[in-house]
Formats: C-alpha cells, structure tokens, sequence
C-alpha cells in the first residue's frame, strides 16, 4: 500500500474486509466511515445466525409479508432476479438442506471452537444421498417498495442469501466510495471491487487462489472497475452422516453441487452478479461450466478437483499469468 494510501480492515460476514483508498481525495475518511457503515448493515440484516435480524425474522413466517430495511428487500429482490436468469440454478431456498447437515452456525464460530480454517465435523442429520430436491418450482416472493424500508414476502419458503448477499455488500461499499480518490477497493474476501486503474495505474492484480491448499495463486488477474467473485469448496466443507458436503448446494438435487470443480471466478461489472454467476457456473459443473460461461458471454475462470485451470475466452485478456499444469 502505498503510503499516502487510506485504508481500514474489519471482520465482517465471516471474512476479512478492507477498504483501500489510493490516492484519496479531502473526502475519502468520511466515505471509508460510509463503506464500512454499508457492509455492517448488510452483514446484520441478512445474516441467518442471529435470530433476531431481519431475514431470520421473516424466515420465521415466509408466507407472510413484513416490514424490513432496505438491505433485506435489495437483497431479495435481486436474488428473485438473478433465480430468473439462471433458470433456477440460483436458489435462496436451500436453506433446510444446509440445516439439515448441520450448517446452523457460522464458520467462524466453527474455526473458533476448532481452532483451523479447513473443517469438518460430523453431524448427526440426513444422509445427502437420501435427501430430495432442495427447491420446487418457480421462487417467487414480493417486494413492495417503502421509503427507508420495504414490505417483503420470501414466497412461502425459509431462505438463504450466502450466495448474493457479500456481493450487494461489495456494491453498497463501492458506491460509498466512489469518487474518494484516483482508485479504490472493496475486498471481502473472495468478492471485490476493483475500481480505476489500481496503485500502479495498469489495473489492479487478483491472485486467484489455489482452491487444493496450495500457497501460491493459480492465476493472477488484471481488472478495472469491475467486480470480482470467487465460489470455492476450499474452507466451506464439512461431513454430514459421514458424507463430505460443501455450502454450494444444487436445488435440482439437494446435493453438493459443482462435480468435477473446485473453484470459479468470475469477473462482472456488478460485484453482486459477479459473485451469482460464480456459484451458478459452479453448480454447473465440470462438463458444462465452459459452454455456460460462453453462451452468456462470461469472463470466467475455473480449476478442477484435478488441478485443471481453464478460462473463458472474455477472461483471456484479464489473464497476466496462469500457473502451468
């Protein structure tokens, strides 16, 4: 960082956030201040592990219609959104499978007790194999629009929004702090924003980890103005009836998603759809991510569970190194 650089560094929606400031402007403390305030609402709204936020609130009735901030309804709104153009491979409504294996608290809570990042523990709940599809039919909840807050009906059906809710985090952060300097970045730990040309002034340079544990990077990115997401099963793991499962769930199924993958990351002007289209390319697998990222017009990267690093043909340019295999 450079020294005339301003940042700051918290904990939030389990990951390691740090705003960063380069060569700010007179207003840039006031918008840092602003950023932070944004990630911390959305952090306390959306999050499903603390019973008295607003979307544990309305999990509690989803058929019913409540009052909420206008995070929770944001956050609803564009995940009904994004469940339309993935044809309802983005699902909110897995949320009883991650439950029922056992994925009731947070990872932090669970890295504090077992003092490692990579874990597992055994839950005595159903078996993945005998579990049916996580999600019916079309997801279809309300949002009726208020000023400062909205009237929200999740559609019937418990929810979770792990799968967009740090991205629209990002976002709200990088609307706070655009205009704060020549460049800034919102860094939430696998989901970004990259904005303007970066601290060396030819765009800011993205490690992509190595999703197998390995200490350097598989590839380096070059990005600007443009988020970016990553959707990995590296530190999201665990065993349920003996049966090792991951956070991406396929609604189709009810089961671990993504066969044959590892990692996707992808790069999209919207770190919220950035951080969507991550895990729905994810859910699609090996055998279909490419096609996928390419009919939609994706820049994209992936690794797969042998070690493969491929990119879609919109990532290519953005790529300034790729490990070889």
């Amino acid at each position: 960082m450079g020294a005339a650089d301003l940042a700051v560094a918290f904990r939030s929606m389990a990951s390691d956030v740090e705003l960063r400031v380069v060569d700010p402007g007179p207003g840039a403390p006031a918008a840092l201040e602003r950023a932070s305030t944004a990630i911390r609402a959305v952090a306390t709204h959306l999050t499903r592990f603390d019973e008295t936020s607003a979307l544990s609130r309305a999990n509690r009735d989803p058929s019913g219609w409540h009052l909420v901030p206008a995070e929770l309804a944001e956050a609803v709104r564009e995940a009904e959104t994004a469940h339309r153009a993935t044809d309802g491979l983005f699902d909110p409504r897995v949320l009883a499978t991650l439950l029922a294996w056992g994925y009731d608290r947070t990872f932090d809570a669970v890295a504090n007790f077992a003092g490692r990042w990579s874990l597992t523990w055994d839950q005595a709940g159903v078996a993945p194999s005998s579990v049916r599809p996580a999600a019916i039919g079309r997801w279809q909840p309300g949002v009726l629009p208020g000023d400062g807050a909205s009237l929200v009906n999740l559609g019937g059906t418990p929810i979770d929004l792990g799968g967009i809710g740090k991205g629209l985090a990002v976002r709200r952060a990088a609307a706070e702090l655009a205009g704060a300097g020549a460049s800034v970045l919102v860094d939430a730990g696998g989901d970004e924003w990259l904005g303007g040309p970066g601290p060396d002034g030819d765009g800011w340079k993205v490690g992509v980890e190595d999703p197998h544990g390995g200490d350097d990077p598989v590839l380096v990115l070059v990005a600007t103005d443009v988020g970016c997401a990553t959707s990995s099963v590296r530190r999201r793991r665990w065993r349920a009836d003996g049966t090792l499962v991951h956070h991406l769930v396929d609604p189709r199924t009810g089961r671990p998603g993504g066969p044959g993958l590892a990692a996707v990351t992808v790069l999209h002007p919207d770190p919220a759809w950035a951080e969507v289209w991550s895990k729905t390319l994810f859910l699609a697998g090996a055998l279909e991510v490419e096609a996928q990222a390419e009919v939609r017009d994706l820049a994209a990267a992936w690794v797969t569970t042998d070690g493969e690093v491929r990119v879609s043909a919109a990532m290519a340019p953005h790529v300034m190194w790729q490990v070889a295999r």
